[in-house]
């Protein structure tokens, strides 16, 4: 493994165990020659699951992508980067869990929109406002209205 800093490829483990979620193991390390410490996570390599666009075209699925779009739903909000992080691995473990090679972006998009639902109302609607494309504010009124209808208001914090 090369260091991050000295680009080195020289360093000892310092300490190994398994991430919050099971999923991958996480290993912080430091470099022999510049002494800094990082850490590095080792996942199993997993079957390739491609994301069907609406053009039809196939990519692969990119955790990174489905974190970025969550960061970006969550700005400004008290949401920690653990939270984001764990939401990310349950999508990502429904994904594999659900899917064998291949997922449709519409059903991707729909499992975000679920776990961004129960994490926080606020970025979920911030992220569906995109995802659907609203048009008006009579979406943003129809996307609301089962949670409003469903669960009436939040208590204050």
């Amino acid at each position: 493994m090369k260091c991050p800093f000295c680009h080195v490829d020289n360093d000892r483990v310092i300490d190994s165990r398994a991430s919050q979620d099971g999923s991958a193991i996480r290993r912080r390390r430091e470099c022999l020659k510049c002494n800094r410490r990082y850490t590095t996570y080792e996942r199993p390599e997993d079957i390739t699951i491609r994301v069907v666009k609406k053009d039809g075209s196939r990519v692969p699925f990119d955790r990174e992508k489905i974190k970025r779009g969550l960061e970006r739903a969550c700005v400004k909000r008290s949401i920690s980067g653990l939270k984001i992080d764990s939401t990310v691995a349950a999508i990502e473990n429904d994904i594999y869990a659900s899917f064998d090679t291949e997922v449709g972006s519409r059903e991707l998009g729909q499992l975000v929109m679920e776990h961004l639902r129960d994490l926080d109302q606020v970025a979920f609607v911030r992220f569906a406002s995109v995802y659907r494309q609203f048009n008006d504010v009579q979406d943003f009124f129809e996307e609301l209205r089962p949670m409003l209808e469903g669960e009436g208001r939040p208590a204050p914090r």
